[in-house]
């Protein structure tokens, strides 16, 4: 009894530090976005200042946040939903109507992943050049939901082979289709799991800065630009930049806290069997 109490009590301490030590960078730049340029760059750095909202009034003045604001919205749900709607499909068919290089597809899809972006900057440039589709949604649109088409399908095929065969077999003999299968049936059978991967893809094309620095320069630009902005040749303006840096996290920062368990519950569906 009392090794199972100390064995608790260490993983509970270590689950806190670890907590403390991912969380603590956030919390600095947090700080940091309430201090002069001069206490910002402090050496030792100064734990107690008087705060300003000097840095925040300043990102605004310099900087339409809600216009960043509101490309990464429309950009972190629309190649979410772009993604899911080819990837769906593709992990039912991998599922439901195996072949014998299905496995080795997902992992040729995943190992596209390793792929560092540069790799294919110039061709992906270029084609949206001669497509006039440069600092526009519709490329980072496209380029978000490709880019996160891999994951998303290894997820959805974890999650599909959680439900029953039996269910599908029973809806086929009732009359049900393809469409009727996936539709009603495998997606809100598969909701959390779902959901997960949403939110999952939302917090990647929210983060995702390399394409958004090449691909746009101000009429599509996401908040991955808009913190980009504050690095100037003169330097780096460690407390603007922190404070434009909260702007940015902010929203799917609260996503997350929000929608941990749901988060959670998903990820840890197809994790039992497989």
């Amino acid at each position: 009894m009392k090794r199972a109490l100390r064995n608790k009590m260490l993983f509970t301490v270590t689950g806190w530090l670890t907590a403390g030590v991912i969380f603590f960078p956030i919390l600095w730049m947090f700080l940091t976005g309430f201090k002069t340029e001069v206490e910002a760059v402090a050496t030792p750095p100064s734990l107690l200042f008087r705060p300003t909202l000097e840095n925040y009034i300043e990102v605004q003045r310099r900087a339409d946040y809600f216009k960043f604001a509101w490309n990464s919205v429309v950009l972190a749900l629309g190649s979410t939903l772009l993604a899911l709607a080819f990837a769906a499909p593709a992990a039912y068919a991998m599922v439901f109507f195996p072949t014998r290089r299905g496995k080795g597809t997902l992992l040729w899809m995943l190992s596209t992943k390793m792929l560092p972006p540069v790799g294919v900057l110039v061709p992906i440039y270029l084609l949206f050049r001669d497509a006039g589709l440069l600092d526009s949604r519709t490329a980072l649109l496209i380029v978000y939901a490709a880019g996160n088409l891999p994951i998303i399908v290894w997820m959805l095929y974890s999650f599909f082979k959680e439900v029953p065969r039996e269910i599908l077999e029973a809806a086929r003999m009732d009359g049900a289709g393809v469409k009727d299968e996936l539709l009603y049936l495998l997606l809100p059978l598969s909701l959390p799991g779902l959901a997960s991967t949403s939110l999952l893809s939302i917090i990647l094309a929210w983060n995702e800065a390399f394409w958004s620095l090449n691909l746009t320069a101000a009429k599509a630009a996401p908040l991955t630009a808009f913190i980009a902005s504050f690095s100037s040749p003169e330097g780096l303006f460690w407390a603007k930049l922190s404070a434009a840096s909260t702007l940015a996290i902010a929203p799917v920062l609260v996503l997350g806290w929000v929608s941990q368990r749901q988060l959670v519950r998903g990820l840890t569906l197809g994790a039992v069997k497989q």
